[in-house]
């Protein structure tokens, strides 16, 4: 509020005593702050006056200062005063911090000791609105290393007043987590009172980054209705680090053994890190199930064993069938129930992440069943048997040919048959003994 717009003058017609606004500080008032008042007082009657009594009658948004009075009392004032000789005096009010940008109306009002009752008359006092903004939401309390992932700050108008040409901008000083696709400020061109803003942004830490809590400075610039600058400053935590992953493959496989590679093929470190078969139906562990392999660093790998048996298998040598009987007889050919030579094993990965939580990931691992011995072992005597009846009814095979090939060789000799009608009869001869042959083995 200028003096000229809040001067006022207060004409007592009993006493002649004029009062003006002279200035005010600070002008225009702001919420939550104390605004000084400084008013003259002059006689500008025939009369001298005593025990003049100044007061101020405050309403929303104003009140009291602390230790302060709202009236003056002035013991003397001689007749027709000019300004020189005014009397000065000084109030101070509170204004509330929640107050808008308006002008508001304050009564002042003088009495003198002939007075019958004090005259009042209403001024006007400007308030300008607060210029805050604060940055009430982070999207991120936790990045990834060496990965682009969205960081959003919501920004909100908590003053009292309109914010114009706002930027927002943010920097981590130790160059860890830095913007990518764009530069680390952002504008806003006008935000009203109470509305919130949301400014994105795509960040990533450095690969080479230790895990921990670093700091994120963010400064928030803008201007009033004045177009006077004001800067905010203030300050956010981010975690760089988390979980992993791992990589799980089949290693190799001895009778009821099998053998897994585990990689950390993340970007952070696994702390404590557990391998456990899971219980499922294609497969059986058979003693200890879960093995702790210690701390893996991203990159690192490690080797692990388990005595492992397949379930199908088992069952198939339980009902005295082959693998591929089993296979061919069965109704349900989905991949987790058949007898092929892979198989899925599920495997699940507990760790401790770079932020000291206990995660877990499972994992399903292809095994090669023929390779770990457990289809000989499956078979037992029955695939023993299936082999020595195969190997047996290939040498009579081989004996009933030499024999039987012969006498039809000499017979057709004696007849005076050529080498060559000879020769294509041994042939049919043979394909006719090789089709009873495989008759008899089915």
């Amino acid at each position: 509020m200028s003096v000229s717009s809040a001067s006022a003058a207060i004409s007592n017609s009993a006493s002649g005593v004029d009062i003006n606004v002279m200035s005010q500080s600070p002008s225009p008032a702001r919420p939550g702050e104390v605004v000084e008042l400084t008013l003259t007082v002059q006689n500008v009657g025939n009369k001298d006056l005593t025990n003049v009594v100044i007061a101020v009658n405050p309403e929303y948004p104003f009140s009291p200062a602390s230790g302060e009075s709202l009236s003056k009392t002035i013991s003397y004032l001689k007749a027709r005063q000019d300004e020189n000789d005014a009397t000065v005096v000084k109030f101070k009010l509170k204004v509330d911090a929640d107050a808008a940008k308006k002008t508001y109306d304050i009564d002042i009002s003088v009495k003198d000791s002939d007075s019958e009752s004090a005259v009042t008359t209403t001024v006007a006092v400007d308030v300008q609105g607060k210029e805050y903004a604060q940055v009430v939401t982070i999207s991120k309390s936790s990045i990834d290393i060496a990965t682009v992932e969205p960081l959003e700050l919501i920004i909100t108008n908590t003053g009292t007043s309109p914010l114009k040409n706002m930027a927002v901008s943010w920097e981590d000083s130790t160059g860890t987590i830095l913007p990518v696709y764009s530069d680390n400020t952002k504008y806003i061109s006008y935000l009203g009172v109470g509305e919130s803003v949301t400014v994105a942004y795509s960040v990533m830490a450095d690969v080479n980054a230790d895990p921990g809590l670093y700091q994120l400075d963010i400064t928030l610039t803008f201007q009033d209705y004045d177009s006077n600058e004001s800067t905010i400053k203030t300050k956010a935590g981010m975690f760089v680090g988390g979980g992993t992953d791992f990589d799980v493959t089949y290693s190799e496989g001895s009778a009821g053994e099998v053998s897994l590679s585990l990689a950390n093929v993340g970007n952070n470190q696994a702390y404590s890190v557990k391998v456990s078969i899971l219980e499922q139906d294609n497969f059986q562990a058979t003693g200890s199930t879960s093995t702790i392999v210690g701390n893996l660093e991203k990159g690192d790998y490690t080797i692990t064993s388990f005595s492992v048996t397949s379930t199908s298998m088992m069952q198939a040598t339980a009902t005295g069938e082959r693998p591929g009987q089993a296979q061919a007889s069965s109704t349900n050919t989905t991949e987790s129930q058949s007898f092929s030579s892979r198989n899925n094993l599920l495997v699940l990965i507990e760790y401790t992440d770079s932020t000291g939580q206990r995660l877990s990931v499972e994992k399903s691992v292809p095994i090669d069943l023929s390779a770990t011995g457990a289809t000989s072992a499956a078979m037992g005597p029955r695939g023993t048997s299936q082999q020595t009846s195969d190997n047996s009814y290939l040498m009579y095979g081989l004996v009933l040919f030499v024999l039987t090939g012969g006498a039809l060789y000499y017979r057709k000799r004696k007849t005076g048959q050529s080498n060559e009608d000879i020769r294509k009869e041994l042939s049919n001869h043979l394909k006719g003994l090789k089709r009873k042959i495989l008759k008899e083995g089915q």
